[in-house]
């Protein structure tokens, strides 16, 4: 007897293959892998812009033939340039605690595109320096590192938030922990795509 599947709403911090300099990545993350699963009905892929810059078409084209949306991940203000030059549809942004880090955030969202602030406890990036417009991220990975109450809860009026699973294998591929963080703190997600 087939039972009815649950995907949660929206992923948009998804890596495949193409981050392939990134340690945590295993082989059989693949695009194929991820639209297997199923696991969302919002689905973003977002590699790391530094490994596969210099082949956004081909990246571009096997992101859309499963019908996902096109993110990145930028490391960092050095990237920022190359990454805002290019057709993604978001932006996920490394933020470190410098002030040419904040001032970068600058050129993503001249871009018009939703600029998404991952990892702001683990990057020790200040909330307070983040503009409103963008979007900070609760994801799985590092979310349960930190006094996450202390941290983000003072911030869960001023700014919208994504929730993500920051998958770089398949049993990544989920959100329980962030999702459990945002109801205990009282996060409503907010959607950026249409299904």
């Amino acid at each position: 007897m087939a039972t009815e599947k649950t995907q949660i709403p929206q992923d948009l911090h998804i890596h495949t293959t193409f981050s392939y300099l990134d340690s945590a990545i295993v082989e059989e993350q693949t695009p194929e892998l991820i639209s297997f699963t199923s696991h969302a009905k919002i689905v973003g892929i977002s590699d790391h812009f530094e490994h596969f810059d210099d082949k956004f078409d081909l990246y571009k084209k096997t992101v859309e033939q499963f019908g996902f949306h096109v993110g990145t991940e930028v490391d960092g203000s050095d990237y920022v340039q190359d990454a805002a030059s290019l057709p993604f549809e978001y932006y996920i942004y490394h933020c470190r605690d410098f002030d040419r880090e904040y001032k970068a955030i600058d050129v993503l969202l001249a871009t018009g595109k939703p600029v998404i602030i991952p990892h702001p406890m683990m990057l020790d990036t200040n909330l307070d320096r983040i503009p409103h417009e963008c979007y900070v991220e609760l994801n799985n990975r590092y979310i349960w590192r930190f006094d996450w109450q202390k941290r983000i809860e003072p911030y869960k009026n001023r700014f919208r938030f994504v929730i993500g699973s920051d998958a770089h294998q398949p049993n990544w591929l989920n959100q329980n922990v962030a999702r459990a963080v945002a109801d205990k703190i009282g996060i409503t997600e907010t959607i950026l795509f249409d299904d």
